[in-house]
Order: C-alpha cells, then sequence, then structure tokens
C-alpha cells in the first residue's frame, strides 16, 4: 500500500514542521503489514527526528526534498542508556553511539529508503566557522543524519543526502545491507561529515555510490559503542567515485574488534587528502582485505586535516597505552594508480604489520596545492605527530611487504627505488 504524509496533515512547505504527520504515516504503513510511504514532487517536508519501521519504503520522488529540523531538542538521542536498554556498557566509548539522530531504523527489518529525492540534513544550523578551511560545532558529534542500528534487510539506493553536520549514514550491528546509487554531497568544510560508516555490521554491499565529504567517505568501524554486535566483516565496495578532505577509503581508527574479508573495488578517488587509509589504533586486528582497480588522485588540504596528500597509508600504532594495538595482515593492493602530493606510506610498531602484497601499483608525485610537503602523518596515538621527512613516491618503515611490478617516479619525472626501512618510526612517548 501506498500512503502519503498530506493524509495525516503534512504541508510539505518547507516551514511547517511535518514530523508527526510523516511519523504517523510510517506507522500506519508498518501496522498495515509494509508498503511505501510516498514525498511527493516539488515539496519541502522539514521535519524532526523521525523512526524507520520494518517493512516500511520511506520513497522521495525526484524533486522532493525532507530537511531536518535545525532544533536539537527534536533529535533522538540513541546514546542515552535507557532508550530500550540497549546502549553499550562497555568502558568509555572511543566512539559512542551517536548522540542525536536524525533518521533512526533500531531493530528494523526489510526497511527501505529510495527515490531520486534528497534528504538535507540542515548542517550549517549546528556549525560555525573557525577558519577559512574549516567549521566545526560548538558540541561532538554533532546530529547523524541516518543511525540503523541492529537492522537486516536492509536497502538504501538512489537517494541524494546532502549538507550534513557530522556522520551521514551510520550502520551500526546491521546484517545484510545493500547501499546503492547513493549521491553524498556535503561541504568539503564541514569536519567530521563522513559518508557511509559500516560499523559492526556484516554481508554490506556498497555499489555505484558518489560521496563528497569533510571526513571519510566510506569507513569501516568497530566502535566501542557498538560492542555488542558483531565485527565488521563481508564487506564488497565497488563502483564509487569519491573525494575527501580526509581519507576516501578507509579501515578504523575505531577498532576494539577484528576486521576480516573485505573487498574494494572499481573506484575512482579524486583530489582527496588521502586516498586508501587502514589505521590500527585499538585492539581489533585487520585481516584479508583487498583493494583492486583503483585510481587515487591526492592533494593536500589544509593543516587542519589528517593526512600529508598520502595515497595509501597503513599504520598500525597505540591509542593512548592502555591497550595494545592490533596488528594488520594479508592485505592485497594490486593494479592501483597513483598520482598525487605523496606516494605510499606504511608504517608501524614492531612486528603490526604482515604480509602487505603491492601488485600492479603505479605512483607519481605531482605538486599541485600550496600546503607544506616532505612530511608524513602519524596521527591518532600515542606519542605520535607529524614526522618531518622528504616526501617520497614509496616509504615503508617497519612493515612486511613484498612488491611486485611497482613503478615509482618522483615529482621530477625520474624513476626510483621504494624507500624500506626496518625500524619503525621513533615516538614521542
Amino acid at each position: 500500500m501506498d500512503f502519503y504524509p498530506e493524509t495525516f496533515g503534512a504541508l510539505g512547505d518547507g516551514r511547517t514542521d511535518d514530523g508527526r504527520a510523516l511519523q504517523e504515516a510510517i506507522n500506519a504503513c508498518c501496522a498495515c503489514g509494509g508498503g511505501r510511504v510516498i514525498l511527493r514532487s516539488g515539496r519541502i517536508y522539514l521535519s524532526h527526528s523521525l523512526m524507520l519501521r520494518s517493512r516500511v519504503e520511506l520513497h522521495l520522488e525526484n524533486g522532493s526534498t525532507l530537511r531536518a529540523s535545525g532544533e536539537l531538542e527534536s533529535y533522538f538521542r540513541p546514546d542515552q542508556p535507557e532508550r530500550d536498554g540497549n546502549a553499550s556498557k562497555v568502558g568509555t566509548p572511543v566512539t559512542g553511539k551517536p548522540s542525536y539522530v536524525f533518521l533512526y531504523g533500531l531493530g528494523c527489518h526489510h526497511l527501505c529508503v529510495s527515490g531520486q529525492g534528497t534528504i538535507d540534513g540542515n548542517g550549517y544550523a549546528f556549525v560555525r566557522r573557525v577558519s577559512p578551511y574549516y567549521v566545526t560545532g560548538d558540541f561532538y558529534p554533532r546530529p547523524t543524519l541516518c543511525y540503523l542500528e541492529n537492522c537486516q534487510h536492509v536497502t538504501v539506493r538512489d537517494v541524494t543526502m546532502c549538507r550534513v553536520p557530522f556522520w551521514t549514514l551510520h550502520l551500526g550491528g546491521c546484517r545484510d545491507v545493500l547501499l546503492d546509487s547513493l549521491r553524498i554531497l556535503n561541504p568539503l568544510d564541514v569536519a567530521n561529515s563522513d559518508g557511509i560508516d559500516v560499523d559492526h555490521s556484516q554481508y554490506v554491499r556498497i555499489r555505484s555510490c558518489h560521496v563528497e565529504c569533510a571526513d571519510d567517505c566510506i569507513c569501516m568501524k568497530n566502535t566501542l559503542g557498538n560492542h555488542e554486535y558483531e565485527p565488521t566483516s563481508h564487506v564488497i565496495v565497488e563502483g564509487c567515485t569519491l573525494i575527501s578532505t580526509s581519507a576516501a577509503l578507509k579501515i578504523g581508527t575505531e577498532g576494539v574488534d577484528d576486521f576480516s574479508n573485505i573487498t574494494f573495488a572499481h573506484c575512482m578517488i579524486d583530489r582527496s587528502n588521502r586516498g586508501i587509509s587502514i589505521q590500527v589504533r585499538d585492539a581489533g586486528q585487520v585481516r584479508n582485505v583487498h583493494f583492486q582497480d583503483i585510481m587515487i588522485h591526492t592533494r593536500r588540504f589544509a593543516e587542519n586535516w589528517w593526512g600529508c596528500g598520502e595515497a595509501i597509508a597503513v599504520t598500525a600504532f597505540d591509542r593512548d597505552g592502555s591497550v595494545p594495538g592490533g596488528g594488520i595482515e594479508h592485505i592485497l593492493f594490486r593494479d592501483i594508480v597513483c598520482e598525487g602530493e605523496n606516494g605510499v606510506f606504511l608504517a608501524g610498531m614492531p612486528g603490526r604489520i604482515r604480509d602487505v602484497r603491492m601488485e600492479g601499483v603505479r605512483v607519481r608525485l605531482e605538486r599541485t596545492s600550496r600546503w607544506p610537503l616532505d612530511r608524513y602523518d602519524l596521527r591518532p596515538g600515542a606519542g605520535t605527530g607529524i614526522m618531518e621527512r622528504k616526501t617520497v613516491p614509496f616509504l615503508s618503515m617497519g612493515a612486511d611487504v613484498r612488491l611486485l611490478d611497482v613503478i615509482l617516479e618522483d615529482e621530477n619525472g625520474r624513476m626510483c627505488r621504494p624507500v624500506m626501512e626496518a625500524e619503525s618510526p621513533t615516538l614521542n612517548l
């Protein structure tokens, strides 16, 4: 069955809060056994937080907009322990459950968000300008646009998500998820506006998405806030185009549990502060990860952002010294083309990075920004910071890495050899 918010009193004028009508439409659709809640073309539905339901498809027609309220008190609080007795009780989270959420699905199945319409996070209502290069908020974390927790058989397809003040689409403890043909268009100066965060979730397929954001575009996480769920595994990311002021494709840094069996393929990364990043800082291990057929272009953004233009950065250090960090092993990079202001960088504490293979990798350095180079970013972690050192196409420090058909070219067009050092960087402990 199809349900329309106008039946329940929605105006769609972009000024009136239609949240009550939208929620009633969603609830009625669920009560009838499922169907579609349709947001009409040409209308702007301003709303407070909405609870998504099982077997309900929230469908946004082309030309429709669902806009999040700018009033913080109107948002759900998944981090509140009393919400369903479901909050993590394991220590102080590295990253907890979201503090504020616009679209929230908890324990849903056969949930769908679809259509050619737009979900607008109204992000500038929650941030202020700190410098010409970025904005941030007076509180942290700011509202997440969509948080799906402990959901199964989920589809999100075709919609555009934009102007988000914090993470855009966060999967926490989900299983069997398809994210297809999404457009995530966040300003490149809004800090922490991740695109897609896969957290303690399994059997996730992300394909044919375009993501622009001022943090990680597509990131695998195992946060302490969702520690009650199984670790992230069996994830496929393919056919995506990505622009980021942090890392376009990333695993970490939040990793209290293991990551395994993850594939990134057939992606294009452009104008990003980092291309591919694996950052282990917590106890979780990263195993059996493949990167294949990826083109990367990097450039440095302002110094406020992590990274120094590395095309590929694989690092393993302790976060704060209280818990030994995990390791990285059985990683394959195949058919990767890198062009930009820094090259490949691998660094970790002794024995932490093992069996990394690079096959058919090409790196060419090219300066395109005005920011200082000749440095590498080891953050975050105990004793880490910016390491000042001449930028080279390939630098390995304390990592077990094997190379096959790797071609390196410096910024003067000269072919060069990889720099391979047995010792890890010296940390300021």
